[in-house]
């Protein structure tokens, strides 16, 4: 069992006590513009706002969620039932520390959602699935990102970093989270042939929501390797 599972259903109104709909809106950000998706990966969506969001939005698309949690996926589940989107929906429940899964290996996502997500694992584990995505993502794929950081300036710098740091304890206690401080992730999908294109930040730099691409040129991301040395 997940130690996630205990918290699916109170999970919503932890997080509008604690941040209202702020976390809320760093989902939905770019919604408008994954209209068209066909094919999308979502990887521990929890509670599947975002999911059933997608799927209303995005008529054609068909998503294939993953979380460690069955309790989270069952909620994830009745959310697009509502929205009558399940006949378009494959969930699979399994940890994502190793990487992507096989049954995603012969797939083509043309998106990837992480919201919330990245921040529970560490950098090697993060690498891991930034390197199984090449192998299951279309050459244009898209990847919408949602997440806590710690600004590296301005007034919430020190405000964000015990904020994150608080969260960390506090989901150490409730779920046994092993990670205890947000991955490099940036580095590492630009290192695996991402580039971001666009980004929202919100709570003075506490959130940020991001939309990355992924490059289909083998110079451009020699080019990009290059600037990260």
């Amino acid at each position: 069992m997940s130690g996630f599972d205990r918290l699916a259903k109170p999970y919503r109104w932890m997080e509008y006590l604690s941040f209202g709909t702020a976390l809320e809106h760093c989902r939905f950000h770019f919604l408008p513009q994954l209209r068209n998706t066909q094919h999308a990966l979502l990887l521990g969506d929890g509670d599947g706002r975002f999911t059933a969001a997608l799927l209303q939005e995005a008529k054609a698309a068909d998503a294939f969620a993953i979380d460690a949690s069955e309790a989270m996926l069952h909620t994830l589940r009745k959310r697009c039932d509502a929205v009558g989107a399940e006949l378009r929906l494959q969930t699979l429940r399994t940890p994502l520390n190793r990487g992507l899964p096989e049954a995603v290996a012969d797939k083509r996502f043309d998106l990837i959602a992480t919201h919330f997500f990245l921040d529970c694992l560490n950098d090697a584990e993060v690498e891991s699935i930034a390197h199984d995505a090449a192998t299951c993502t279309t050459p244009d794929a898209r990847w919408v990102i949602s997440e806590f950081r710690v600004p590296n300036h301005g007034v919430m710098r020190l405000p964000s970093r015990l904020i994150v740091r608080m969260l960390y304890v506090a989901f150490r206690v409730l779920t046994g989270l092993r990670a205890q401080q947000l991955p490099a992730y940036g580095v590492i999908l630009q290192r695996n042939g991402w580039h971001m294109q666009q980004q929202q930040t919100r709570l003075g730099g506490l959130l940020v929501s991001e939309l990355w691409q992924r490059v289909n040129n083998a110079n451009a991301v020699k080019s990009i390797k290059s600037e990260l040395q």
